[in-house]
């Protein structure tokens, strides 16, 4: 088999993919972790859900394997490192969702700036404009330049951050925002958008060094890994009111049992991860996806086996045999 797929992707992606190599497609797999590991055998390239992770024990069950595809910009449950072991590709599009994402933050924005009203100088509870506002990027991600685009539309000021982008990089002024230092960030911006890529060296990143010092009334938006947070950190922002409101498009499992921080604070909204999931930009990751594992296995396409014929003795082997005995 060629390709297994387990995530439902659009009809006209299937048919495109069954007309060039042998698919199968599976849903129920995901659901079948043992049942998924035993159909992996013959497999060279796979499409999975987020919900499905692949690790150095799944892949032991594909010595054939070549691809594992994944419609979602997110790799979190990937093991990235055991899959370059094993010459296995990850592919999946970084920019089919960033304008999904992009709208997604600039919707969560203008919710929270109005519902969460601050008392003005006549003592009168009311809501902010995003126009004229101070909104800070964290994380120069596809999604960042779309949404900087979209906030300069609406007047806002764009400043960012990224700790693996020097400020003297031309993608600043290119994507027409203001670099600033982090704390910088948190203490000027009215709202602020994180949609950094995860590593495990950013775990914490964004925590008690720099959360105390975000300006008043702020409000905060996260598509990215919620480990990026230190959840106490976040939790004392929230619940003393400091910062106004935030809204997570993920957190980690268990993050809201009792016992730990995050439980019961009512300013915090979180969503099932639904900021790049849309019907466009799930018809442009299939297609990336769909595109990239057909060149990957046309690439790497068994050799074609010589057509077997059986010959008499001494019977040269570039002549047909009943030529030869005549």
């Amino acid at each position: 088999m060629d390709v297994l797929i387990v995530e439902p992707l659009e009809p006209e992606v299937m048919q495109w993919l069954g007309e060039r190599h042998a698919v199968r497609y599976a849903p129920e797999l995901a659901r079948d972790p043992r049942a998924l590991r035993q159909s992996l055998f013959n497999v060279r390239a796979l499409v999975i859900p987020p919900s499905v992770a692949i690790d150095a024990q799944v892949l032991h069950y594909a010595p054939v394997l070549r691809a594992v595809g994944r419609l979602s910009s997110g790799a979190e449950n990937i093991d990235l490192d055991a899959c370059g072991r094993a010459g296995v590709e990850v592919v999946r599009s970084v920019t089919a969702s960033a304008v999904a994402e992009a709208e997604f933050m600039v919707g969560a924005l203008l919710a929270m700036l109005r519902r969460v009203p601050v008392v003005n100088a006549e003592g009168l509870l009311v809501g902010r404009e995003l126009g004229g506002s101070t909104i800070g990027l964290i994380g120069m991600v596809p999604a960042a330049r779309s949404l900087a685009q979209l906030l300069a539309a609406f007047g806002s000021r764009v400043v960012g951050y990224d700790p693996s982008v020097h400020a003297s990089d031309n993608v600043w002024s290119r994507w027409r925002v203001e670099p600033l230092a982090l704390r910088e960030l948190m203490e000027q911006c009215d709202g602020v958008c994180v949609q950094l890529a995860y590593f495990t060296r950013y775990q914490g990143l964004i925590g008690e060094r720099f959360l105390p010092f975000c300006k008043p009334n702020q409000v905060l938006v996260s598509v990215a890994h919620s480990s990026l947070f230190d959840e106490a950190a976040l939790a004392e922002v929230l619940a003393t009111g400091r910062m106004a409101a935030a809204w997570f498009d993920s957190l980690e499992p268990g993050a809201l049992d009792l016992g730990r921080p995050l439980h019961d604070i009512d300013t915090l909204q979180i969503t099932p991860r639904v900021a790049g999931t849309t019907r466009e930009s799930r018809i442009r990751s299939a297609w990336a996806v769909a595109r990239r594992i057909d060149e990957l296995l046309t690439a790497n396409a068994p050799a074609q086996r010589a057509e077997f014929k059986a010959t008499a003795p001494d019977v040269p082997l570039d002549l047909p045999a009943d030529e030869a005995s005549g």
